[in-house]
């Protein structure tokens, strides 16, 4: 459960003044593709690519959020898996919780490209990584994780079907 402080719509860790400011965000896959990952172009600057993300509500469950922020800002729809981890940005003072979410559903119009003007475009993993490192560095390090997270489970496939062999000798 939560045991922050509530400012106007933004949920902080403590108090506002010196605490964090607690944000969900989706790395959007396509089904059954683990290889692109889906950025959108900042609200500030429509020349730098950004992971769908934003602040967690009041009552609002921080996968719960991650689904609405990629739909709001990216138009895609789809299911929260695991979460990669929460990233620290102590410039900013932001602690984000990012998802992976396999998307189901791509709206051809949504609330941020009418309201204003934002894109969206799917990226290789290195691209996506490339885009975030020349204007939100500490985005890449979401697709790092994002890396990590297969390899751990490819490993931990592969130590499964090695004992499954074993067992049947």
């Amino acid at each position: 459960m939560f045991n922050g402080v509530l400012h106007s719509t933004n949920l902080y860790d403590s108090d506002e003044m010196v605490g964090y400011r607690e944000r969900a965000a989706s790395l959007c896959l396509k089904q059954g593709n683990d290889e692109q990952v889906l950025l959108v172009t900042s609200s500030r600057d429509p020349n730098c690519w950004v992971i769908p993300g934003g602040g967690i509500e009041p009552n609002e469950d921080t996968s719960a959020a991650a689904r609405r922020e990629a739909f709001e800002e990216a138009g895609v729809r789809g299911n929260t898996e695991a979460c990669l981890g929460n990233f620290i940005d102590t410039e900013r003072k932001l602690r984000t919780c990012v998802f992976i979410l396999r998307v189901n559903e791509e709206l051809d119009d949504w609330e941020d490209s009418s309201r204003i003007g934002r894109r969206r475009h799917w990226f290789s993993l290195q691209e996506a990584r490339a885009a975030l490192l020349e204007l939100k560095a500490s985005q890449a390090y979401y697709i790092d994780s994002l890396v990590q997270h297969f390899a751990s489970a490819k490993r931990a496939n592969a130590t499964e079907s090695d004992k499954s062999e074993e067992s049947k000798k």
